[in-house]
């Protein structure tokens, strides 16, 4: 089992360097990421941005660019452009967004000419190794989907299965959150979670166990768990934590990361091949995490 990013590093070595095209990758903590993921053999990074800059960052973390590809484009949008069209066109396996806004990268991304769009939902998944956790922990919809409807929030699920599945982890449990264990027809978490666990028995939604709706206490804790009398595999020891909203998933990332110093990454999933989007508050450990996460994925796709 998956326990930690070390372990996931380990498996990302294992397999085919992968090329990543990083837009607008003149930025120091994403050229640091990148500069790792390389030098630990899991990727051929392309770099497209301002040549100038790029180079110069680069000398200053000695970062050797010498059989490094690098496009000289100016204007985010162009940028973006030409990163995502590596992508599109075969030449890249992952896309990853460097000193650039999101919705930039992702109007490109998701453009319909020269996009990676996919068939489903697109939706981020966070990855958390936690000292007090015995696992790693998957938060998912935490940045992209605003108020998620309950066919949406199965797409998301099988977004995040698809992810553990790249990992080895067999039949995640996900449990469906809510601020409450109990049916609430006032909260329509709790009303979702039922219906979610309910489409999963019937079969829609494969590979995984899912149950709710949970508090978060009650899906993390085996100890709350069994205070509250609460049964089925997924009580006190989830893979998956499904969000309801993005607020409550982007309170809850940030708590995890800066209240309880999880290491994380996070990656879209959704479109034809694997995004790198992270915060630009997240230190390059996050975004390096992200890669070799990234890595893993791809290469499971491309199977």
């Amino acid at each position: 089992m998956v326990k930690n990013f070390q372990d996931i590093l380990d498996m990302a070595k294992n397999k085919e360097r992968k090329i990543v095209s990083v837009a607008a990758a003149h930025d120091k903590g994403v050229l640091k990421a990148v500069k790792q993921a390389k030098d630990e053999g899991i990727i051929k990074p392309i770099l497209v941005g301002d040549k100038n800059k790029i180079e110069l960052l680069a000398r200053e973390i000695e970062f050797d660019l010498e059989d490094i590809r690098i496009l000289d484009v100016e204007g985010d949008k162009e940028i973006s452009r030409e990163a995502t069209k590596l992508v599109s066109s075969g030449q890249a396996d992952i896309l990853m967004k460097g000193l650039v806004g999101t919705s930039t990268i992702l109007s490109q991304a998701l453009d319909r000419e020269i996009g990676i769009r996919g068939d489903g939902i697109i939706s981020q998944v966070a990855a958390f190794d936690l000292k007090t956790y015995p696992k790693m922990l998957f938060v998912t919809d935490p940045a992209m989907n605003i108020a998620p409807t309950l066919e949406q929030k199965e797409g998301i699920i099988k977004n995040a299965v698809l992810l553990t599945k790249a990992l080895n982890i067999e039949n995640p449990k996900v449990a469906a959150l809510a601020a409450v264990e109990d049916i609430n027809d006032k909260m329509q978490a709790t009303l979702d979670a039922r219906d979610l666990q309910k489409s999963c028995e019937a079969g829609n939604i494969p590979g995984c166990t899912v149950s709710g709706p949970l508090a978060l206490d009650n899906a993390i804790s085996l100890e709350s768990a069994k205070l509250k009398d609460i049964p089925g595999e997924v009580a006190g020891q989830a893979d998956i934590l499904l969000v309801p909203d993005i607020e409550a998933g982007n309170i809850l990332y940030k708590s995890l990361t800066f209240l309880a110093g999880a290491d994380s990454a996070g990656i879209i999933i959704g479109t034809s091949a694997p995004m790198v989007l992270t915060s630009r508050a997240d230190d390059h450990k996050a975004k390096f995490n992200s890669i070799a996460l990234a890595v893993l994925l791809a290469d499971s796709l491309n199977k």
